[in-house]
């Protein structure tokens, strides 16, 4: 008779959570593979490989980079250059840069109500809750937000204060430039300037 089973043991990786065997099919394994290469370098025999051969060539590139030669004795270090990183999406895609511009768009709806949306007022440190609070006393109007198409928050202001907006966005909060304002006008990006 076999004795009492002993549990599996499983290692998990630190940047993923995912067991060690199952990060190539995770969404991060470029992110995982130098955690895999020192930590699991049994599972993964051709990562450890392919690393020896990629490190070398990265740091001789890095230091001809940041014109740093091989005998120099300086004491500066590959490492003390600065990495540009770069946000990739699942499928391997670069991640565009969000543009700091607000944009506003008057939607009509059953022939007469207006609704003006206000997007990006966020990336330049906007609170949108208290941002809709103002925008709702100002043009004594209902103000909310809400989750646009996209997923990302917008201001949808009852009624129509298309042009009367600018005016009030640029003097509430002079860190948004009027230059960064534009319009949404027969589906074409329009400047408010």
């Amino acid at each position: 008779m076999a004795g009492k089973p002993q549990p599996v043991r499983v290692l998990y990786c630190a940047v993923c959570s995912l067991p060690a065997e199952y990060c190539e099919f995770g969404p991060d394994f470029e992110k995982c593979k130098p955690w895999l290469v020192q930590n699991a370098p049994e599972l993964y025999p051709d990562l450890v490989r392919d690393a020896t051969a990629k490190e070398a060539d990265r740091v001789a590139d890095q230091l001809n980079a940041t014109g740093i030669s091989f005998g120099s004795g300086d004491g500066a270090t590959a490492s003390s250059a600065p990495k540009e990183e770069v946000k990739r999406l699942p499928g391997g895609k670069v991640k565009k840069k969000e543009k700091l511009e607000v944009i506003i768009e008057k939607v009509t709806r059953n022939k007469r109500k207006c609704i003006t949306t206000v997007k990006g007022l966020e990336l330049f440190g906007v609170k949108l809750s208290d941002a809709s609070k103002k925008l709702g006393k100002k043009f004594a109007t209902g103000a909310s937000v809400v989750k646009g198409p996209t997923e990302k928050d917008q201001i949808d202001v009852q009624g129509d204060i298309f042009y009367d907006i600018v005016e009030f966005i640029t003097d509430t909060w002079p860190d948004v430039p009027e230059s960064a304002i534009f319009f949404i006008e027969d589906g074409r990006k329009v400047p408010a300037v």
